[in-house]
């Protein structure tokens, strides 16, 4: 039951930061000249899948970045990797890069296994230091599936939290993101808000990600720390819009 109050929660605070930036945005509409904090955490939503019991839509990702000391990766550096390739890309436009995003990655293993295109994407979980044949040819036969994944990732609405402290394993944004993929995923406990049967995730090869509900691997079996919902409720007030 505590649960399940957190997670009613979390989706109410999600609600007053949605209120409070003007609404969710999609990667489609978003560029690097608005006006995004330099860190924080970010929330993917599921398009026409809601809650439960509620009009709500379903968190599917949370991300963040800069969590290693040292660390200069902006916010939008990271979106921008999940967004790929824009119109101007003189080689593949809308198309992106996979293995600098494992967002992407995730999102094209599960549309290879739901449409059954192995052959066609045989190195699409192997490394470049894996792979023998030139990159040039590589990035070619991967460009369809690419867009494809690029097509998907855009049309998620998302919203986003201004935490802006240094990058750090145990830093604020680590903590937040940690706990709220805990607190969401369904692997290995009660299920909390099932599912939709069609949910592309469902197709994965990883069972955290078909088990949980959520496009993330790490931290889907872990403990939720609730302290992490008052940390995200003070955050609110530091979040404006881009």
């Amino acid at each position: 039951m505590a649960r399940r109050a957190d997670v009613d929660r979390l989706y109410d605070l999600l609600d007053a930061l949605e209120r409070r930036v003007g609404g969710a945005r999609k990667l489609k509409d978003c560029t690097g000249y608005m006006d995004w904090p330099d860190r924080g955490v970010y929330f993917f939503l599921e398009p026409g899948e809601t809650r439960a019991t509620t009009d709500q839509r379903r968190v599917t990702r949370v991300g963040t970045h800069a969590v290693s000391q040292g660390s200069s990766t902006t916010l939008w550096d990271r979106l921008k990797q999940h967004y790929g390739t824009g119109s101007a890309s003189a080689d593949h436009p809308h198309g992106g890069n996979h293995r600098g995003s494992v967002y992407r990655k995730r999102v094209g293993e599960a549309i290879i296994e739901k449409y059954a295109l192995h052959e066609d994407y045989p190195e699409w979980d192997a490394r470049w230091s894996g792979i023998e044949r030139d990159r040039s040819a590589v990035r070619e036969a991967e460009y369809v599936l690419e867009r494809r994944v690029s097509a998907y990732i855009r049309e998620q609405p998302f919203l986003w939290v201004t935490l802006d402290d240094e990058p750090s394993a145990d830093s604020d944004r680590a903590v937040l993101e940690r706990s709220v993929i805990a607190l969401l995923s369904n692997a290995g406990r009660e299920s909390v808000d099932p599912r939709d049967d069609d949910w592309l995730g469902r197709y994965s090869r990883s069972r955290a990600i078909r088990e949980s509900g959520l496009w993330n691997v790490a931290h889907v079996e872990d403990d939720y720390d609730p302290a992490a919902l008052d940390l995200l409720e003070s955050a609110l007030e530091d979040t404006t819009p881009p």
